[in-house]
């Protein structure tokens, strides 16, 4: 399960025992012109009351969200120690992957983040990479030696999925792009809503992914993943993002938002305008786990003793079934797989304790035919 647990100090609440009220110190984040972020207090339910002290409590269901408030952390690390050529200095653990000695016009750049061993810690993020690796890889015909891998497991400084790691290894991704190349990040970790405090978001929140080390160095917003993950993106190149994190729907900020219900694209809205948020000519495709609003979960069941996300566990294990599914079947059937869980009476619902709230999101820089494209990457 995604147990969302900041550290110390733990009470049980009401329901048997699986959600927690903990008390936290965050430390203090500061940006590059050395302003502290604002701390209050946190609640997974949404509610978000300022207190100035440092103290957060936060309600936890077996999600891999977490809600925060604060400014967006701005500051721009130094960049680490991996060439721009992406050449890294050995053979990491989890693939024969994430060196690059010459260029490929497919690349990828796949992060899961555990938490290592602190009570909000996932299982099931480097299963969850292990799955897309193994996609793209066998479906998709990625090169092994094109595929960046982040996780706690390598041993290097630099593959780890540090917030500046991560942004180190989306340059690598983007840089140099040209037509006719296929780029895809992935995200496995947990998701925040960030207070906005550049008014750009209708809802007053930014959405964000939290590298390793966001509890100091800070999370990467829409905002920042706009701007280095899609505004690069030349003519004749296409990225797709796949993020298993909660609260992460618009977490690319793109143009246009499908909507499934009423078969349409709608434009997304933002107090910006639109120019600020496009590719430089190529195309940005997001899956999200879930819309902005929602959490996204965790599971044992679809494979024994192993945890896997929800999202990228469906949209896998459908990719594989059905080669040629257009984009509106993969939705279709994934949403189809989640009613399934939760009309089922088996031990999923004894895991999940509730209902799989989570709708797949999809989203884009361009509108196009979701009912007639294949989904390819």
């Amino acid at each position: 399960m995604k147990n969302t647990v900041l550290n110390s100090e733990a009470e049980h609440d009401e329901d048997n025992g699986i959600s927690e009220t903990l008390g936290v110190t965050l430390q203090s984040v500061l940006d590059d012109r050395g302003k502290q972020i604002n701390k209050g207090f946190v609640n997974l339910t949404g509610n978000v009351v300022g207190n100035g002290n440092g103290s957060v409590y936060v309600m936890v269901h077996n999600v891999r969200n977490i809600y925060y408030h604060c400014q967006p952390i701005v500051k721009h690390d130094q960049l680490n120690n991996a060439n721009k050529n992406g050449i890294l200095p050995r053979k990491p653990s989890l693939t024969e992957g994430s060196s690059l000695s010459t260029r490929c016009n497919k690349r990828a750049v796949l992060c899961g983040v555990t938490y290592g061993k602190r009570k909000f810690s996932l299982k099931g993020s480097v299963n969850d990479v292990v799955n897309m690796k193994e996609l793209l890889v066998n479906n998709f015909k990625y090169p092994i030696g094109c595929i960046r891998i982040l996780t706690e497991e390598e041993k290097y400084p630099n593959l780890i999925p540090t917030r500046q790691n991560i942004l180190k290894s989306i340059e690598w991704l983007v840089n140099d792009c040209k037509a006719g190349d296929s780029l895809v990040f992935y995200f496995s970790g947990h998701g925040l809503n960030v207070a906005d405090s550049n008014r750009d978001e209708i809802d007053g929140f930014h959405e964000s992914i939290c590298p390793v080390d966001f509890t100091t160095e800070g999370m990467i917003t829409d905002d920042e993943l706009n701007s280095t993950l899609v505004r690069p993106l030349k003519k004749g190149v296409t990225l797709h993002a796949i993020v298993d994190a909660g609260r992460s729907g618009t977490v690319l900020d793109l143009t246009y938002v499908y909507n499934k219900k009423r078969d349409i694209w709608e434009q997304e809205n933002h107090n910006t305008t639109t120019s600020k948020k496009c590719t430089s000519g190529g195309v940005a495709i997001c899956l999200s786990a879930c819309e902005d609003s929602q959490i996204a979960s965790d599971s044992t069941t679809f494979v024994q003793n192993k945890t896997n996300g929800v999202l990228t566990y469906l949209f896998t294990k459908t990719i594989r079934e059905c080669p040629g599914i257009t984009y509106r079947s993969l939705l279709n059937m994934m949403r189809s797989e989640i009613e399934k869980i939760n009309a089922s009476n088996n031990i999923m619902k004894l895991i999940f304790q509730r209902k799989v709230a989570q709708d797949p999101l999809l989203s884009s820089s361009e509108k196009f035919d979701v009912s007639a494209t294949i989904f390819t990457m």
